[in-house]
């Protein structure tokens, strides 16, 4: 295989586009060191699929891009092209027939590298069983880099025997035996798949079947049935057969009973056409009937609200007679109350006249004694004491005097109140009594009423009267008391 140039783009050291011819003969490249003489192998190597980055002396597959310089920007991608002279037929397989044949690699940052022969797309395999069938490639030995000569001589034999058969052109037969081998091992899974998917299929055959013959069975069932209820709907047309002329038969029957009640109807016609001559005298005296029962049912109703209110009209004149009849007892027990208390304050005014005038003759006597001798200090003070319990009493009746007064006022105020009611109850009695029995009965409880508030006023008079001579008598014997205190003073 003879290589006849080699281009290089954005590969390592070379950023620009750079071309090397192999000429004929011997070609060498001259160099100081680091000016990229070792690159040229290295692209040649990569661009026969070599994809070790350690044999590109870096960590990474894309560190074969140009990473920039001082004055230069980096590079996103790098291509190197292989041209390969084919003049002498001595490439085999497909591309025998080229003059040359061009191959391609082309590597991109984040998206991988690509592979052409002429221009065609192809795997990275194709284009290493290119190389390998003409006894070359990325691991010829025939590629020596720094330091593969001490290499080559400590190798193994069984690496040794690697570099004999590139040499006898066999390279490429081992590596599409190892292709064969890996075939032929997928064809094995492959048929040990294939066995199991047979297995798989006979035991669903088995079912199919088993359901073709369910399949037949419910298939001939379905005839019997379909036999059965052929039989079955002819009995049954028989039977209506049957039924039908049976049906025949009673129609006539009926048709002659017909014709006997058409007969029978027309004469009740004519009966029907006599007699409706007579309804509207017997719907008009039908109607008045009914309206004279209308009449007599609101009539009777009328009745039974007036009953109805008759009874709670009596009911409250109960209620309310009984209710005069507690006030006039309560009046009367006011009354005697307010007679045993004017009893009681005419006594004790008596009792406080008669303590006056001995409450006087003591004082004079004390005068006498407290001018004649100190030794009747004594009895003034006795008389003192008893003239004060004398006012103690009075200051008693008088606050009794007080209550029984406005007891009175009390029963005269509420007097005047149940008269008032009295008058509102007459009022209300007369727009809802119509019997004079109870209006007169109404009446004589607002005049009771009326009576007992007079009374109750006069009662009040006569307490205000003696309520006067009880503070006339009070200030008539203030004077004496008080002479006689400073007396003992």
């Amino acid at each position: 295989m003879k290589f006849a140039r080699l281009r290089l783009s954005g590969f390592k050291s070379f950023v620009d586009a750079t071309e090397l011819h192999i000429e004929s003969g011997l070609t060498g490249i001259v160099g100081p060191n680091g000016c990229g003489k070792s690159n040229l192998l290295e692209a040649m190597r990569w661009v026969m699929g070599d994809n070790r980055p350690t044999s590109m002396r870096g960590s990474g597959m894309e560190d074969v891009i140009f990473s920039g310089a001082g004055n230069r920007p980096m590079r996103n991608n790098a291509e190197v092209s292989l041209l390969v002279d084919n003049n002498d037929r001595s490439i085999p397989g497909p591309y025998q027939d080229f003059d040359t044949v061009e191959i391609t690699r082309r590597i991109e940052r984040d998206a991988g590298s690509a592979y052409r022969i002429n221009g065609r797309e192809v795997r990275q395999r194709d284009v290493q069983l290119f190389f390998a069938d003409g006894s070359t490639g990325a691991a010829s030995p025939s590629l020596v880099r720094q330091g593969q000569i001490s290499i080559l001589i400590n190798q193994k034999p069984l690496a040794r025997r690697a570099i004999l058969e590139e040499a006898a052109g066999i390279s490429g037969l081992h590596q599409r035996r190892h292709e064969a081998e890996l075939r032929l091992r997928e064809a094995e899974k492959n048929l040990t798949r294939l066995n199991d998917i047979i297995g798989e299929n006979e035991a669903q055959l088995q079912a199919l079947r088993r359901q073709a013959r369910q399949a037949t069975r419910y298939r001939n069932l379905t005839t019997q049935i379909y036999k059965t209820e052929a039989l079955l709907f002819l009995l049954r047309w028989r039977d209506a057969q049957l039924a039908c002329s049976t049906a025949e038969s009673a129609l006539e029957a009926a048709s002659e009973r017909a014709a006997e009640l058409g007969r029978a109807a027309e004469d009740a016609s004519a009966v029907q056409t006599s007699r409706a001559a007579l309804l509207p005298g017997l719907r008009q005296q039908e109607s008045d009937c009914n309206a004279a029962l209308q009449k007599l049912i609101h009539q009777r109703s009328d009745l039974e609200a007036e009953e109805k209110r008759a009874r709670e009209q009596a009911q409250r004149l109960r209620a309310h007679i009984t209710a005069a009849e507690q006030d006039l007892g309560r009046e009367r027990e006011l009354e005697q109350e307010t007679r045993d208390a004017i009893a009681r304050l005419q006594n004790e005014e008596r009792e406080l006249k008669s303590a006056g005038e001995a409450a006087a003759e003591l004082l004079a006597q004390a005068e006498e004694r407290a001018r004649a001798a100190s030794a009747e200090l004594i009895s003034c003070d006795q008389a003192l004491e008893r003239c004060t319990q004398q006012l103690a009493q009075f200051n008693a009746s008088r606050a009794s005097y007080e209550t029984a007064k406005s007891q009175s006022a009390a029963q005269a105020e509420k007097a005047a109140a149940q008269g008032s009611a009295a008058q509102d109850r007459l009022r209300t009695l007369q727009a809802s009594v119509t019997q004079p029995a109870e209006l007169s009965e109404a009446e004589g409880a607002i005049e009771a009423a009326r009576s007992r508030a007079a009374e109750a006023r006069m009662q009040a008079e006569i307490a205000d009267v003696h309520a006067a001579e009880l503070i006339t008598a009070e200030a008539r014997w203030r004077g004496p008391l008080q002479e006689a205190a400073a007396a003992q003073g």
